[in-house]
C-alpha cells in the first residue's frame, strides 16, 4: 500500500461506533534481537522453497563489494543434522560474483522428507550464521503449522513481528504474502516516519534501478529480526506489487511514470532479477518467464498449499475511477459499466497458464484424499462493497485527501452506489474471480481456505461465488508495520469507525479489524484448521508486548468448508460474526 489509496482513503468514514474488543493478556515484555550478523556475512542466512526432498538454502558474501576479492568468490557449504555439525550431511562449493549481487543459493536435493537440516556457509575461516531448514513431509501427519505475515515497511517501524516469529518453535515454513520490502523513498510512504524512527530507506529515492533494488533487499536483509526469522524457519514467499512498484499490473504500475522513470519492463525486469538473487526461492525453469512465481507445496496426506501470482503475469490494468466517474451519474450509466466494463470478461488476473496449474494443484490434492487445499493469494479476495461515505464526509475532508488521492473525490460520490470498496482486489476482476472458483469447483474440491495480506489489516470471510454459493472461507493477515486504514489513530481517529461500518454493511465480512500489527499462527489437522490472529502492541519501540488477538476455528460442514467458530471477540464484533 503507498500513501492513501483505495484502500486506504476512506478511513474517514463513519458509523456511530468503533467494535469494541476484549483486553488481551499481556505477556512478559520482549526485546527484538539487536544482535545482527556482521562481517563476510553480514546479510545472515535464509532458505526456502521447500519440496519433501529438496529445499534453498541462501546467504550473500558482503566482501564482495571489495574490489580486491576479484572476479568471484569460491564459497563452501555444510549441512548436518545438528548445531553443532557433529554429523556433517553433505558439503558442497560454489563460487558468487557481481553478476549475481554476491549472493549464494544452494539447492539441496535428495534429501529426506519431513527433516530438519542445519546449514552454514564459509569463505575461508569465516563461517556464516546458522540457520535451520526443513523439506516438506511425506505420508501420513497429524498436524502442521504456519507464520503468516505480509508488508514489511522498514521505515514504519520496528520488524517485532519478525522477533516474535523467530521465537516460534517447530514451524513448517513461515508464509509470506508479498509486500516483503517497499520501493518508496524518504520522500514518499512512510519517509516521515522513517525519519522519527530514524529508520530511513536506502537508497533515498525510489528503487528503479537493479542497484537500486539490490540496495533494498539488502537493507531489509541488514535487520537483525528479520535475520533471526530466516535463520530460524525455512519460508513459502510470493511478491505482491510493490517487489516492484504499487498496484502493479501486467503493462505498468500506479506507482510508475514511463516519461519520468524509463521504460516498465526495464524496472520490473531489474525488480525481478534483485527478487531472485535475494530471496530464498527456486529460479524459474528453462524457458519460463520469471513473472511466473506459482508454485505448489503437498504435505503428505494432510493438506496442499498453492501459491499464486496476481500482479506481473496476467493481471489487467486496474480501473480508474476518475476515468468512469463521468459514465455513473445515471442508473443506465451505473448499469452499463457494470456489465461493460467491471464485469468485462476479458479482464484476467491469473492468465490460462496459471489457470491450468492452480487447477492440477487442486486436482491432485482431492487425488491424494487430503482434506485442505490452501490458496497463498495477495489480495483480498472476498466481495466487500464500499459504505455509503457521503453522510459522514465533509469537503474539508475530500480536499485533505485529494492531496495524497487524486480519485476520493470519485470514490466518495460513488460510494453512494454500491461498488466495491478496492478495484485492485478481486473485487475489481469479478468475472476472473468466478473463472477461479469455476476452477475449485471443477477440482471437486470442498472448499478452499485462502490466505490474504496487502491490506494491512485483519480480516476473516466467508468466500461466495456471485450466485451466493459458499466456496470456503479468508483470512486476512495484518501488516509486519504498515498502517492499516483501520485503525483507530488513522484519519482523525476514524479509522476503527469505518471498520464497524464496513463490516455492519458486508455480509460475507465476518471480522474486521486495524488495530495491531502481527502474523496469523496457522494449525493444520485433519479435523480442522485453527487461525490465532498473534498482535504486537507496538512497532515503534523494539520493547513490546505480544498476544493473541482473537481466534478463529475452521471445518467442514455439509461438505462446505466454513468457520465453525470464534473466540476472544468482542460484544460488537461477536454479534457481526
Amino acid at each position: 500500500m503507498a500513501k492513501i489509496t483505495r484502500r486506504t482513503a476512506l478511513a474517514t468514514g463513519l458509523a456511530t461506533g468503533a467494535a469494541s474488543c476484549t483486553s488481551a493478556p499481556k505477556l512478559t515484555p520482549l526485546t527484538a534481537s539487536a544482535v545482527k550478523a556482521d562481517g563476510l556475512f553480514a546479510h545472515g542466512v535464509a532458505s526456502g522453497d521447500p519440496q519433501a526432498t529438496s529445499v534453498v538454502i541462501w546467504t550473500r558474501v558482503s566482501a564482495g563489494s571489495d574490489d580486491s576479492v576479484g572476479r568471484s568468490v569460491a564459497i563452501n557449504w555444510e549441512t548436518a543434522t545438528d548445531t553443532s555439525f557433529n554429523t556433517i550431511l553433505n558439503s558442497g562449493e560454489t563460487s558468487t560474483s557481481a553478476n549475481a549481487d554476491w549472493t549464494v543459493k544452494i539447492l539441496l536435493e535428495d534429501l529426506q522428507p519431513g527433516a530438519d537440516i542445519y546449514y552454514r556457509f564459509k569463505l575461508g575461516d569465516t563461517a556464516s550464521p546458522i540457520g535451520r531448514a526443513r523439506t516438506l513431509p511425506a505420508g501420513k501427519m497429524d498436524k502442521a503449522s504456519f507464520a503468516v505475515v505480509s508488508c514489511s515497511n522498514f521505515p514504519y517501524g520496528f520488524f517485532n513481528v519478525y522477533d516474535l516469529i523467530a521465537r516460534q518453535d517447530n514451524l513448517d515454513a513461515v508464509i509470506h504474502l508479498g509486500d516483503y520490502f517497499y520501493e518508496y523513498g524518504t520522500d514518499g510512504y512512510g519517509g516521515k516516519s522513517g525519519e522519527q524512527l530514524n529508520r530511513p530507506h536506502d537508497p533515498a529515492h525510489e528503487t528503479l534501478t537493479l542497484d537500486d533494488y539490490r540496495r533494498r533487499h539488502a537493507q531489509y536483509k541488514s535487520d537483525p529480526s528479520a535475520q533471526a526469522m530466516h535463520a530460524k524457519h525455512p519460508m513459502i514467499s510470493i511478491w505482491d506489487d510493490h517487489e516492484v512498484s504499487n498496484d502493479s499490473w501486467t503493462d505498468g504500475a500506479q506507482n510508475h511514470n514511463p516519461k519520468t522513470e524509463g521504460d516498465w519492463n526495464d524496472r520490473r525486469r531489474a525488480a525481478l532479477q534483485a527478487y531472485y538473487e535475494w530471496m530464498p526461492v527456486r529460479d524459474p525453469l528453462p524457458g519460463q518467464p520469471r513473472e511466473a512465481l506459482f508454485r505448489s507445496y503437498s504435505f503428505g496426506d494432510l493438506m496442499t498449499i498453492t501459491a499464486i501470482e496476481t500482479r506481473l503475469m496476467a493481471r489487467s490494468q486496474q480501473i480508474n475511477l476518475n476515468d468512469v466517474a463521468p459514465r455513473l451519474k445515471t442508473a443506465e450509466g451505473l448499469a452499463e459499466f457494470q456489465e461493460n466494463v467491471l464485469w468485462d470478461q476479458s479482464r484476467e488476473m491469473l492468465g490460462d497458464a496459471q489457470s491450468d496449474f492452480i487447477d492440477r494443484s487442486l486436482r491432485d490434492s482431492v487425488a491424494a484424499d487430503q482434506p485442505w487445499r490452501i490458496i497463498a493469494n495477495q489480495v483480498i479476495m472476498a466481495k466487500i462493497i464500499a459504505p455509503d461515505l457521503n453522510p459522514h464526509v465533509t469537503e474539508e475532508d475530500i480536499i485533505a485527501l485529494e492531496k495524497e488521492w487524486d480519485q476520493a473525490r470519485a470514490f466518495i460520490r460513488l460510494s453512494a452506489l454500491g461498488l466495491p470498496s478496492n478495484l485492485d482486489a478481486w473485487d475489481g476482476y469479478p468475472a476472473a474471480r468466478e473463472r477461479f472458483y469455476e476452477t475449485a469447483k471443477n477440482a471437486s474440491t470442498d472448499g478452499i481456505v485462502v490466505l490474504t495480506g496487502d491490506t494491512h489489516t485483519w480480516w476473516a470471510n466467508d468466500l461466495k461465488t456471485s450466485d451466493g454459493d459458499l466456496m470456503g472461507v479468508e483470512l486476512g493477515v495484518h501488516s509486519v508495520t504498515s498502517p492499516s486504514p483501520y485503525d483507530s489513530s488513522f484519519l482523525g481517529g476514524k479509522g476503527a469507525e469505518y471498520a464497524l461500518l464496513t463490516n455492519k454493511e458486508n455480509k460475507d465480512v465476518r471480522y474486521l479489524s486495524g488495530e495491531d500489527h502481527g502474523f496469523i499462527a496457522l494449525s493444520v489437522t485433519k479435523e480442522e484448521i485453527n487461525a490465532t490472529f498473534m498482535a504486537v502492541d507496538t512497532v515503534t519501540s523494539p520493547v513490546y508486548n505480544a498476544f493473541e488477538k482473537v481466534t478463529f476455528e475452521i471445518g467442514k460442514s455439509k461438505g462446505k468448508v466454513k468457520f465453525t467458530g470464534s473466540s476472544g471477540l468482542g460484544f460488537k464484533e461477536g454479534f457481526l460474526f
